[in-house]
């Protein structure tokens, strides 16, 4: 019946792709296949020496650094990213992490993590915008990759600034000490997947890497929805 009800529904507001506006048909949720076919991938995780993964060498220690799609001003990845953050879309987030999953649970690089964890909020901004999108995308991982989420793993200190506009410096700045480790029993030892929602400068998963290595863990891993173009191209 609701789904009588939703057809009906449809055939006077019909659900439309976020991306190209074209009309969403059935199993279609938000994104439409071609948009998601069309997505720019970067296929990093299967390359252990990726560009992305370049950027932290010198500066932490990572097992291995990807991220789904290049990021861009004007993309149709930069609108996805804005409907999950700022629009409340939360199972967009899912579905990408369901998306991103199918890729790297059949990547030897990542498949054998054994918790999956996100960059947390400060719980001002947390509360404010009532979730926590990196959350979402992690969920959609464990869903694919058959990984569990250990929440809360990583907690956030101090509200800092948005990055946005920052130097590369500042933003190295901005970060600093933020984030501290709350479930270091439970991470000791094992293999994590840290997973964020873009990565520009990479300062912000620098400092917590810095802390996850503390504790000590086996090895982390880093996945995002995006990355920045500017970032992989130093």
């Amino acid at each position: 019946m609701l789904q009588l009800a939703k057809d009906f529904i449809g055939l006077f507001y019909p659900e439309v792709c976020i991306c190209c506006g074209e009309e969403l048909v059935a199993k279609e949720n938000l994104v439409c296949t071609m948009c998601v076919y069309k997505l720019p991938k970067t296929n990093f995780h299967n390359i252990a020496d990726n560009p992305l993964a370049k950027v932290f060498w010198g500066r932490a220690d990572v097992h291995a650094v990807s991220a789904y799609c290049h990021y861009q001003k004007g993309n149709m990845v930069q609108d996805l990213v804005h409907e999950l953050k700022y629009k409340g879309k939360q199972e967009l987030g899912v579905d990408i992490g369901n998306w991103y999953g199918q890729d790297l649970k059949t990547s030897e690089l990542f498949n054998k993590a054994d918790y999956i964890i996100y960059i947390p909020l400060h719980p001002k901004k947390l509360k404010k915008r009532g979730y926590n999108q990196s959350a979402c995308f992690a969920e959609g991982l464990s869903e694919a990759m058959g990984i569990p989420v250990l929440h809360d793993a990583l907690v956030r200190v101090k509200n800092t600034d948005t990055q946005t506009r920052k130097t590369r410096y500042e933003r190295w700045e901005n970060v600093e000490g933020i984030f501290k480790v709350d479930k270091a029993e439970e991470l000791k030892g094992k293999h994590v997947l840290l997973v964020d929602d873009i990565i520009t400068t990479g300062a912000t998963i620098e400092a917590c890497l810095l802390e996850l290595n503390k504790v000590p863990v086996k090895a982390v891993s880093v996945a995002a929805i995006g990355c920045a173009d500017t970032i992989t191209s130093i």
